[in-house]
């Protein structure tokens, strides 16, 4: 049997997580994982709370809390070093991505063991106009220069394995370029269509021109571990 840990970052989601933990009890996803992990990233509302009723009834939630607001990257670092089980699941805590994608991608990853990495890639974005136009401009350079023919590496939908992860320089960005890694570092990759919703509560935290001039940075700094990797 496959051990995986499904892992969802949480920052300020109180509109969002009694649904979206729903869904999971409503699909296979709960039965299929070994853990659920929720790392909540400092939250000023009642996220937190909210998490820990949700684990009082069910043994496969795990909390982690950080001490400051830190990004995906960080939570993502916190939950893999967190867990003993070697496949990893990530989706956001927003409710935009939806849990019955996962069975999917979990077939196609576990389906040639070649495969080290499962990226969704969103349908129809739900998302406004200036978080579309910076991520098309974002994966547009990325793809040019690091050549990953990731056409949505920003989609939070993804399975893979963690030692790979792990191997790999960690930096405050990277959920944003495991792709590139993968690839870069000679492991396969696949992608997969997956379903987009709109944000039924809260507010988004990323998609500014700030987030783009970030990831223009970050475009480089992934283009020179894939170079020194090589060398």
């Amino acid at each position: 049997m496959h051990k995986i840990s499904l892992v969802i970052p949480i920052y300020n989601e109180e509109p969002n997580i009694k649904n979206l933990f729903d869904e999971i009890l409503n699909t296979n996803v709960y039965e299929i994982v070994n853990n659920i992990i929720f790392v909540d990233d400092c939250s000023k509302d009642q996220s937190l709370k909210l998490l820990k009723n949700i684990q009082k009834d069910h043994k496969k939630v795990h909390i982690l809390t950080h001490t400051s607001n830190y990004g995906q990257s960080e939570c993502l670092k916190s939950a893999v070093n967190y867990t003993s089980d070697q496949s990893i699941i990530t989706m956001d805590g927003d409710g935009q991505n939806n849990p019955k994608d996962i069975s999917k991608l979990l077939n196609k990853y576990f389906s040639n063991k070649d495969i080290y990495l499962v990226c969704g890639i969103r349908n129809n974005r739900k998302d406004n106009c200036i978080k579309i136009l910076t991520s098309k401009i974002a994966n547009r350079l990325r793809i040019i220069i690091l050549k990953d023919d990731c056409i949505d590496t920003g989609c939070s939908l993804k399975v893979f394995d963690k030692e790979v992860f792990l191997s790999f320089p960690f930096f405050n960005g990277i959920h944003r370029f495991l792709p590139s890694l993968f690839i870069g570092f000679g492991h396969k990759v696949k992608y997969m269509s997956v379903s987009h919703r709109p944000r039924l509560g809260g507010i988004s935290k990323y998609g500014t021109f700030d987030r783009l001039f970030i990831g223009i940075r970050d475009i480089i700094k992934v283009r020179n571990i894939i170079i020194n990797k090589k060398n």
